[in-house]
């Protein structure tokens, strides 16, 4: 069983290496959509999503020790860490503790930034397609609607440009 513990605490580690690579890569996304840096936000765009398809991996592989430890206990599978902590040998039970903790306060870390930034970039864009339209006049319109959403309606088309004279 102590192999088996061991494995799991080296996948603690790594998704917990992952989520800090993840959390710096969103504040360089975030300062370049501060600092109006297009070519800044899209590397870090290329590498959150490149980071995304590793912690999906690094999870897997941590969800699989996790599972592996639990048939040696002699516990269901899906056990949680809450159920598995308190059978470990009691050595063992802070270092896993405090894993999970510091991998659960990351996580919720990088959730939280990576919706502020969601909403940071969704203004810029919404910003950017407003002065657009004042360069460009929609044949179309967005209204906001009783619901909260956001309906088209359809509007005269102008001529590009009228000569005054």
């Amino acid at each position: 069983m102590i192999e088996t513990l061991e494995k799991l605490i080296t996948a603690l580690r790594e998704e917990l290496q992952h989520y800090g690579e993840m959390l710096a890569l969103l504040d360089q996304q975030q300062a370049g959509a501060i600092n109006r840096a297009a070519d800044e936000m899209l590397v870090a765009t290329t590498a959150i999503q490149n980071q995304a398809l590793v912690m999906q991996g690094v999870r897997r592989d941590r969800e699989k020790c996790q599972r592996d430890l639990a048939r040696e206990l002699v516990i269901i599978e899906t056990a949680t860490f809450v159920e598995i902590i308190g059978l470990l040998p009691a050595a063992y039970r802070p270092l896993v503790q405090s894993l999970v903790d510091e991998n659960n306060s990351l996580l919720l870390r990088v959730q939280q930034r990576a919706k502020q930034n969601h909403l940071v970039l969704s203004r810029s864009v919404e910003l950017m397609q407003q002065f657009l339209g004042t360069l460009l006049p929609a044949r179309e319109t967005q209204v906001y609607n009783g619901h909260g959403n956001r309906e088209s309606h359809a509007l005269p088309t102008p001529p590009l440009y009228e000569a005054v004279g």
